[in-house]
């Protein structure tokens, strides 16, 4: 008789869902640090910034007066009317507060219209590289991600022709991201017109991921909404922005009447959103925050335009200087041998540099694409560029 614990009975589904590798990667890096070792974090996509002080006042404010109960399972009336003026403000936007629901975080948007919108056996097109959270969501639904190889040529961004080309029955959506996660690219007016249209003609819904809004530089940055209401959804997060990545408060926008089904889904996947975080953000739209983030954007667009020329100089490919987010996703220099989660597993162990491999993120090209988060002081970002040329030099001798 065999004292072998069973296997646990688990979804072919749920099995499927791949790991995260950063996540291993930062792991690893935590282990190091406790051993003593100085280790540049340039892995994870987190602003470096704590919290603006209004806004960690706010949620002060609110647990003194005891808000601490459950908010509609949609959110705050006063936060959703809040996003509607600055929707109105930012991008000059007339929206009813009523097309806004609240979520937790991105993620529970991203659920929340994924839900809605498609059924088992469906299709939706993405590009590749992309956000690795949107294939496995699909795939846990029991979705097929059909994923569109990009590349420099387009900036990284699926066009309409490309999506036209891969179009298979049972297509219900396409999902982009502007800007995008690993790239920092972002889509033109006219493209993301074009998608629009092309899924109007198809029966089908974009689905746009804006979650690094505001954090462009050097290009127009309006929301996808100015596209009209019609088969468009829009999603959020205080996260990147506003520096709230621990709160896990988002918000989608969508059409009215599906906003109000995913406000009945909210209710029974998350009965509501974080009630301190909605109440905190509340302060985001403060004139005062929000000069406090338009200074944080202006450092990051100065980290980029640092860490951009230091790695093309040291032989890493990229096209063009990216126009938002915090990324840099590069090609490794053309001599080097060593696939992207190698290189990456080596930096991080021999040289102290945390990076992320294209392997999270896609499969084409993956191998041979790493993801610099440009979330450190430039100091720290000298200092792993440092690291870099010397784990680069030392590989090359070894060649």
């Amino acid at each position: 008789m065999s004292d072998a614990t069973p296997p646990s009975r688990l979804s072919p589904l749920a099995e499927q869902v791949e790991p995260f590798h950063v996540m291993r990667l930062l792991s690893r890096a935590g282990e190091l640090q406790s051993q003593g070792r100085s280790i540049i974090h340039m892995e994870v996509g987190e602003p470096d910034f704590p919290t603006p002080p209004a806004i960690v006042a706010a949620a002060e404010r609110a647990l003194a007066e005891g808000h601490t109960g459950y908010t509609p399972a949609g959110g705050l009336p006063r936060l959703r009317e809040d996003l509607a003026d600055d929707y109105a403000r930012r991008d000059r936007i007339a929206l009813e507060p009523a097309r806004i629901l609240l979520t937790p975080g991105a993620s529970g948007a991203l659920q929340l219209v994924f839900l809605a919108l498609l059924q088992a056996g469906d299709s939706v097109l993405i590009c590749d590289p992309s956000y690795p959270c949107y294939r496995q969501t699909l795939r846990l639904m029991g979705v097929t991600p059909i994923a569109v190889p990009v590349g420099p040529e387009t900036d990284y961004q699926l066009t309409a022709e490309q999506a036209a080309a891969a179009w298979k029955p049972g297509v219900r959506a396409i999902i982009v991201a502007s800007p995008a996660n690993p790239t920092g690219t972002s889509i033109s007016a006219p493209v993301l017109a074009e998608l629009h249209a092309l899924c109007l003609a198809r029966g089908a819904s974009l689905i746009v991921d804006e979650i690094y809004q505001g954090l462009t530089y050097g290009t127009p940055d309006r929301s996808a909404l100015a596209l009209g209401e019609r088969d468009l959804y829009v999603i959020n997060s205080f996260s990147k922005y506003f520096g709230m990545t621990g709160w896990r408060l988002g918000w989608v926008v969508g059409p009215a009447d599906a906003v109000a089904v995913m406000e009945r889904m909210a209710q029974n996947l998350f009965i509501a959103p974080n009630t301190i975080a909605q109440h905190a953000a509340r302060a985001a739209f403060a004139p005062a925050t929000l000069a406090i983030l338009e200074s944080r954007r202006r450092l990051f667009e100065a980290r980029r335009d640092h860490l951009y020329p230091a790695l093309r100089e040291l032989g890493f490919g990229i096209a063009r200087r990216p126009s938002g987010a915090f990324y840099l996703y590069a090609r490794l220099p053309d001599w080097l041998r060593l696939d992207s989660m190698t290189f990456a597993s080596r930096m991080l162990e021999e040289w102290g540099v945390a990076l992320t491999p294209g392997h999270d993120f896609g499969r084409h090209d993956a191998e041979r694409h790493v993801r610099f988060a440009y979330t450190r002081e430039i100091p720290d970002l000298e200092e792993g560029v440092r690291r870099l040329r010397a784990g680069l030099e030392q590989l090359g001798a070894g060649a």
